[in-house]
């Protein structure tokens, strides 16, 4: 028998693990087993440190179905992008499917993406919101400036919209798991890669339970740590500020000394003064923060810590 590996981070989600399986199994012995009776589906649970009931619900779903159900629990919380590569270290599968356990990720594509890689022959079938409906106006708006902002200054370039979810083939997989960097940007890295890939579109849909756990500040960091990952055209500009806000120092300058030959000084110089001050040391801690977020990434990557610990597995 052939497999399709199923990974799924899970982080407080209790509510929504025993959802997401009967889902994806009702998807399997309807409209996958029936056409594709030789591949048989194994689950990779990656509890991220849950606070809640989730490992317990982990538990109980792998006594129910001890041969198809695996969990890895980590020591603490590591992130998404931690128990994501986690899933795919430990996925044994020919096709390895990423999926989000609230649901979003609709288990009913999985049969066209088989179909892509099997019959239409793609490495990678991913998957791609066609609107943002249900979520609050700024965080649409930002992130589809997120997605127009990185692909303007980054080489790889990111699908529009595009999701974790997607089905790939065992050597995309093997191909992302020989990148073994500790600070890791999954949508970047999966574009990196290559691989003859084809997107599949679908509305968006509400969680089938609980709430996220992304708030506006942690997508923030999320698309400011995918930007670092995946261009550095953002120390270019700071070289550019820099430039810039001396030519401009000159100017000021220059104009404060006419003004100081024709009118005279009449306020003695320090608002000039003050206000050159504030710029220049406003653009210089700019710069040295984005420089030092460079510099950061760097430091981090030569400790060599491991990416998870892991607790417990099955």
């Amino acid at each position: 028998m052939k497999k399709i590996s199923i990974i799924v981070p899970c982080y407080n989600e209790q509510a929504s693990v025993a959802l997401f399986y009967e889902a994806v199994q009702q998807v399997y012995q309807t409209k996958i087993q029936p056409l594709w009776p030789q591949y048989q589906l194994e689950y990779w649970l990656i509890d991220d440190g849950s606070t809640d009931a989730t490992l317990t619900a982990l538990q109980k779903l792998a006594q129910t179905d001890p041969e198809h159900v695996h969990y890895v629990s980590f020591s603490r919380n590591f992130g998404k992008e931690a128990a994501l590569y986690a899933g795919l270290q430990h996925a044994t599968g020919d096709l390895v499917v990423v999926m989000d356990v609230d649901l979003q990720d609709p288990p009913t594509l999985l049969p066209q993406m088989i179909s892509g890689i099997l019959e239409e022959h793609y490495d990678v079938i991913g998957t791609k919101r066609v609107d943002r409906k249900g979520e609050p106006i700024i965080r649409s708006f930002f992130s589809n400036a997120f997605y127009g902002f990185i692909n303007r200054i980054s080489e790889t370039k990111i699908e529009r919209g595009a999701r974790d979810y997607r089905m790939m083939t065992r050597q995309v997989v093997d191909a992302v798991l020989s990148m073994p960097e500790a600070n890791r940007f999954s949508k970047g890295l999966f574009s990196w890669v290559g691989f003859k890939t084809k997107y599949l579109s679908y509305q968006n849909r509400d969680r089938a339970a609980g709430e996220t756990h992304w708030s506006f500040l942690d997508l923030v960091n999320y698309s400011i740590d995918g930007i670092i990952n995946f261009s550095d055209k953002p120390l270019a500009a700071a070289s550019f500020l820099g430039i810039g806000a001396f030519v401009l120092a000159i100017i000021a300058m220059i104009f404060i000394v006419v003004r100081a030959l024709v009118f005279g000084d009449v306020t003695g110089g320090w608002p000039s003064l003050v206000t050159i001050i504030l710029m220049m040391g406003g653009l210089q801690l700019f710069c040295l923060g984005i420089v030092g977020k460079y510099i950061s990434k760097a430091y981090l990557e030569t400790k060599h810590r491991p990416v998870y610990i892991s607790k417990q597995e099955r």
